[in-house]
């Protein structure tokens, strides 16, 4: 089911419409005879002609094919500002222009909001998706009701239930989970929750520790503590240092060292990175370490 929001018609100013009628029901006599006052006349006459051949030629709104995978799910095309609605035996396919795919899956609302060669957003308001995209970084985004997932060049799924916590799962590539200011990059493999007035938590590996998933949960969205931050220090393993490297810059200040510490007993410091400015998490620092140890993930 597709569902249409058109924005609102503006109204032109009410003296501008009565000055170009004034000029067009002008009798002959009345008409100016003046070389100004005729060109006033005539753009008079050019603003109407032009007004009408405008909305005539109007060029329509950008829109993606829509196909139908299950169910009775609407087909054709879906256009900027549309939703797009599946009930429960329905999915449907999204042709993202020429870089992608999207699957929406069943009880699934999703709007189109941009389509444009600098571009390409959707916004899924309830309900799951699987998005396979080959395109530049950031091209293609999909905001929901805790976060914006901004596409690296990526395949992942990700959905979210009525009260808007959602969840995010990256099957191939990298996704930055984004919310006012705060960023999870999630890779290949990785999983990441996300909770409204919150925005991403904390990426972890789909093979972590049940405990220390349970840890990260609490970390992020019940105010775990120092409870949480223990039994996520000692679940760690190398892999998990994704998590720890995105849990350094979101601990209290005290506690940094105790982060980077077990980071640097699972995966010695590499060639230019140093604990000092690691724990000032200076960022050229901070991403160069992220980008060694992304080898390990």
């Amino acid at each position: 089911m597709i569902q249409d929001e058109k924005p609102p018609l503006v109204k032109a100013p009410d003296a501008i419409w009565r000055s170009i009628e004034a000029a067009l029901d002008a009798t002959p006599e009345r008409r100016p005879t003046n070389l100004f006052a005729a060109w006033q006349w005539a753009a008079a006459s050019l603003v109407v002609v032009g007004a009408i051949s405008w909305f005539a030629f109007k060029p329509a709104a950008p829109a993606w094919q829509v196909s139908r995978l299950e169910g009775s799910a609407a087909v054709d095309k879906i256009k900027v500002g549309e939703w797009l609605q599946t009930d429960s035996n329905s999915r449907a396919r999204i042709t993202v222009g020429d870089i992608g795919v999207v699957d929406v899956e069943p009880n699934t609302r999703i709007r189109l909001v941009a389509a444009s060669p600098t571009e390409h957003r959707l916004t899924l308001a309830r309900g799951e998706i699987s998005a396979t995209v080959s395109a530049p970084p950031r091209l293609f985004l999909v905001d929901t009701p805790a976060s914006t997932a901004v596409d690296l060049g990526c395949a992942y799924k990700i959905k979210t239930d009525e009260s808007g916590d959602g969840v995010l799962r990256v099957t191939s590539g990298w996704v930055s989970l984004e919310w006012k200011g705060r960023e999870s990059l999630v890779p290949a493999g990785a999983n990441c929750r996300t909770r409204p007035g919150t925005g991403p938590g904390t990426p972890y590996f789909e093979d972590a520790s049940e405990a220390l998933q349970q840890a990260l949960a609490a970390f992020d969205f019940a105010k775990g503590g120092d409870e949480s931050l223990r039994i996520l220090l000692s679940q760690a393993r190398v892999r998990d240092t994704l998590s720890l490297w995105h849990v350094l810059s979101r601990v209290e200040p005290r506690d940094r060292v105790r982060v980077v510490d077990r980071m640097v007993e699972l995966v010695p410091l590499p060639a230019g990175v140093t604990r000092e400015r690691a724990l000032q998490l200076d960022p050229a620092t901070l991403k160069s370490w992220r980008e060694e140890l992304a080898w390990k993930w």
